[in-house]
């Protein structure tokens, strides 16, 4: 059973992460830090969207914080569900949507105080689409965290990857700069966006949208 984020439980074994690419220890600095970003506003009492969860550990993690609600979306059709669901079984006031996000106009599911959107707009075909869609169901923030390319042009802009240029995959769709992430949550609706480089990657960015 592969875990993408390490999970720690309550009994104290440790699921070992792949994120990263390093060892378990890295991996788990890593998502420590990137959850530090992801709550830079707390959420405690708020209802929370985890777009693109995994196996759940930003989804535990809100909770975690005190959230009131988290619901965890993601497809999961290349695997994992098995792993989330037992995370969930520690966390059980986790609720489960197997979703695509594409798919979330016609098939709404309702409105969150606080969205978090972490290493998924490089992967979608539509990214400004998708970005208009969670400007609807957000109430106060939404974070995005990305891949991002063009770090030296100061206009908008954003590379295409037609096949598997970025890390030898295929699913990666989109290399936007800083400027471009910024500009699109604004076209998007977001009244005021504020980013930060990655604690840990250069080529990545948490971006914090206000409604």
């Amino acid at each position: 059973m592969q875990w993408w984020h390490p999970f720690t439980f309550p009994n104290g074994v440790k699921a070992r992460g792949t994120k990263g690419g390093g060892s378990s220890e890295y991996c788990e600095e890593l998502v420590r830090a990137e959850a530090q970003c992801a709550f830079k506003y707390s959420v405690e009492g708020k209802t929370v969207l985890d777009v693109g969860a995994a196996n759940g550990y930003f989804s535990a993690e809100a909770v975690r914080r005190g959230a009131t609600k988290v619901v965890a979306l993601d497809t999961w059709e290349f695997g994992g569900v098995e792993n989330f669901e037992l995370v969930r079984r520690y966390t059980p006031n986790i609720h489960m949507i197997n979703r695509d996000v594409m798919d979330l106009r016609s098939n709404p599911i309702g409105k969150f105080d606080y969205v978090i959107f972490l290493g998924v707009l490089y992967h979608l075909r539509h990214p400004l689409y998708v970005l208009e869609t969670l400007f609807d169901i957000t109430i106060q923030h939404l974070v995005v965290e990305t891949h991002i390319d063009l770090v030296d042009y100061h206009r908008p802009a954003m590379v295409f990857y037609p096949g598997a240029e970025l890390n030898r995959d295929p699913s990666n769709w989109w290399g936007p700069n800083v400027q471009c992430v910024i500009d699109m949550l604004k076209t998007a609706g977001f009244s005021r966006v504020e980013h930060s480089i990655h604690p840990f990657v250069n080529d990545r960015a948490f971006f914090y949208a206000l409604k």
